[in-house]
């Protein structure tokens, strides 16, 4: 249930909490100190109202809590807590003196066979809705693990229970889904072994590990006198498959404090399979739409792993404006600045915020948390909404702390929340009830994965400039806790009409997960390379069914041995390239043809042996057309690119290995070409 209470200003903080508001132990005395000399005048005019809060949250009348304090909370210090809640006041101030628009988020009810169908269609599993047997749903169903089957399992239970009770239409049983004699399988989840990223068991091969380069793991030290404790994490393997049996989660929360001259973070290195890394940009739109789908079945098989309920929000569409700056939702946005700039993945307003900002204002003393002048930023706002398209703003008369407002009222006034409204709940638990900082980091990643496009984009641009700011510690004295709690409170709060006081007090957890973010953001846009696998199973399984298919129409048999006997190729996958038919003559085994369409040699045939990487292919190119390339290829960053057979299209890592690779598609095409931006 999601819990609303009045309050004077017109904040609601989203978490999911089932408790009852309870006291937190030792927050007295985090509110009551005077605040720092660094803050600003409307910092102090503030502060009375931060006090307030602190007493509405130490009411000792509320009975205490089932739980520990969350990891967050008992890690605040008291100026921190002082930045945050200041910040919360000052999101109540600007909305209150309407320079800030209210739009209304409100909750529908639902019941719960009604949260279960949409959690079905939400994973590409509808066709379990309307029982038509489709090949994507059957194709995504063929390649789930054990923990992810069984998760989709219980939800299809749960909703066909439902359906039953309220003598609906029939329904399908689960066993003629799953195939199983028991409707309601027990399991014990248990390791299992590693296998390649591909899914293929190659014979007589052992998995080769890099770490990935030290400039790409941040320091992930908070007090850097401190030791960094070293974490290796895998990809192979799904995260739901390898947890092992834990300790009871409360038992263990209950042990948990983090305090601040103790709270470093594990230094976590990612090791680089054969198949190297991927990131989130390079994988075709249809294959992360599916990543979308494997991510959310995953996370929920995660979360039922660990004995941990997965919530969300059910809210009914907001129609936000459809022209201008500020509160028009992000595809809209994009929809109008890409007539403008084709192909730009992150608002032109939002850009140029953060270019502002990184030219004059990560050294700025207590930027982002000093705040600008709330009048100067009311007028920039309505000028930028006048005069942005038309490029007659000034930048140069925007005071850096005037531009850090505008940046944080960009992300509050957006009709949706960054980080969208469903699935805020789940972040606030894998805080409150995941202790280890590893799970947590998991859970983290599997959100991320089911952001949409346009949020995932202009998050990672954020949390790109965020990293800057910390780096700038020494000059700007916004160390990682600073920035943490000063941006929590504008990416996890959305306006409504109603707060209350347990999501306030729970509101204090969303400072870890942005300090999470801001630390492991090189990871969290990492693709997970068992879910890569099973997107290329998937593909397999569905051109397997479409193969079957057309072999029942005899009109597409005749026509297939036509063009057979007219020697014409298949229809070329999206973004292949056309060559004359000498370049196209058969290849043999180990031997793979590259196009380089942007090179003066358009073709080469390269054999591969089990050291040739993606890097060795892209140097040979460029040694043997460094006089004569394209004038347009010049500047560019080329990549190499799989193209077909079971992925869509996938920019290949520099330090992969082309014979695994190879051996995971031998259908696909390989063209070198700039990489998406």
């Amino acid at each position: 249930m999601t819990m609303e209470m009045k309050d004077s200003g017109s904040v609601v903080l989203t978490a999911y909490h089932p408790h009852s508001p309870a006291r937190i132990p030792g927050m007295e005395q985090s509110f009551v100190q005077d605040v720092p000399s660094s803050h600003s005048p409307t910092s102090r005019k503030s502060l009375s109202h931060c006090r307030r809060i602190n007493r509405m949250l130490s009411n000792e009348s509320t009975p205490p809590p089932a739980f520990s304090r969350s990891n967050s909370q008992a890690s605040m210090d008291s100026t921190s807590m002082e930045d945050f809640w200041c910040e919360v006041e000052s999101i109540k101030e600007s909305r209150e003196d309407g320079s800030e628009e209210a739009t209304l988020l409100e909750f529908k009810p639902a019941d719960e066979g009604e949260l279960e169908a949409e959690w079905l269609q939400d994973v590409g599993l509808s066709t379990l809705i309307s029982g038509a047997e489709e090949e994507d749903g059957q194709a995504l169903l063929s390649t789930l693990t054990r923990t992810q089957a069984a998760a989709v399992q219980k939800r299809y239970n749960t909703y066909t229970q439902t359906l039953r009770k309220k003598n609906k239409h029939t329904v399908r049983d689960v066993r003629d889904i799953f195939g199983t004699n028991d409707s309601s399988p027990t399991f014990e989840t248990v390791p299992v072994s590693p296998v390649p990223s591909n899914g293929i068991q190659l014979p007589g091969q052992k998995p080769v590990w890099k770490s990935v380069s030290s400039n790409s793991c941040l320091d992930c030290r908070l007090d850097k006198s401190s030791p960094s404790v070293t974490e290796e994490l895998s990809y192979e393997v799904s995260f739901s498959e390898s947890i092992t049996v834990l300790p009871k989660m409360q038992e263990r929360l209950k042990n948990q404090r983090f305090k601040k001259e103790d709270s470093a973070l594990p230094k976590f290195i990612v090791r680089k399979s054969r198949f190297g890394l991927t990131e989130v940009g390079d994988l075709s739109p249809e294959d992360m739409k599916k990543i979308r789908y494997l991510s959310l079945i995953e996370l929920t098989a995660f979360y039922d792993a660990l004995g941990v309920e997965l919530k969300r929000n059910r809210t009914e569409r907001v129609r936000g404006r459809e022209n201008g700056l500020f509160g028009v939702p992000l595809t809209v946005l994009l929809e109008n600045d890409q007539k403008k700039v084709p192909g730009i993945k992150v608002p032109l307003i939002f850009q140029k915020l953060l270019l502002k900002l990184e030219e004059t204002g990560l050294e700025t003393e207590g930027i982002l948390r000093v705040p600008g002048s709330a009048s100067r930023v009311k007028n920039l706002h309505q000028e930028l909404e006048a005069k942005f398209y038309e490029d007659t703003f000034d930048w140069d008369q925007v005071r850096n702390n005037d531009a850090a407002g505008l940046l944080k009222m960009f992300i509050r006034e957006l009709p949706s929340p960054l980080f969208t409204i469903e699935y805020l709940p789940a972040f606030i638990t894998l805080v409150e009830k995941i202790s280890k900082i590893k799970l947590q980091l998991q859970a983290l990643h599997l959100l991320i994965m089911l952001l949409p496009e346009a949020n995932r984009d202009t998050a990672k641009a954020f949390l790109q400039f965020l990293k800057k700011v910390v780096a700038n510690e020494g000059k700007n004295k916004m160390n990682l806790w600073n920035v943490s709690m000063i941006v929590a409170p504008n990416l996890f709060i959305y306006k409504g009409k109603r707060a209350n006081q347990q999501e306030m007090q729970a509101a204090a957890t969303t400072a870890h997960i942005v300090r999470l973010l801001i630390r492991y953001q090189d990871i969290l846009w990492t693709v997970p390379s068992f879910l890569i696998s099973q997107v290329r199973k998937m593909n397999e399984a569905a051109m397997n069914n479409s193969k079957r298919q057309l072999m029942f129409d005899k009109g597409v048999r005749k026509l297939l041995r036509r063009k057979t006997m007219e020697r014409e190729r298949p229809e070329r996958p999206e973004g292949a390239v056309t060559f004359p038919p000498y370049l196209q003559s058969d290849i043999p085994e180990g031997v793979i043809r590259v196009y380089a369409p942007l090179h003066s040699k358009v073709s080469m045939a390269i054999q591969l042996n089990s050291q040739t990487k993606a890097k060795d292919i892209l140097a040979r190119f460029h040694c043997e057309n460094s006089h004569g390339s394209s004038q347009n290829m010049r500047g560019q960053i080329q990549s190499l690119h799989e193209v077909g057979g079971n992925i869509g299209q996938h920019c290949l890592d520099p330090d992969a290995y082309m014979l695994d690779v190879y051996h995971a598609n031998p259908q696909a095409e390989w063209v070198i070409k700039p990489k998406a931006s």
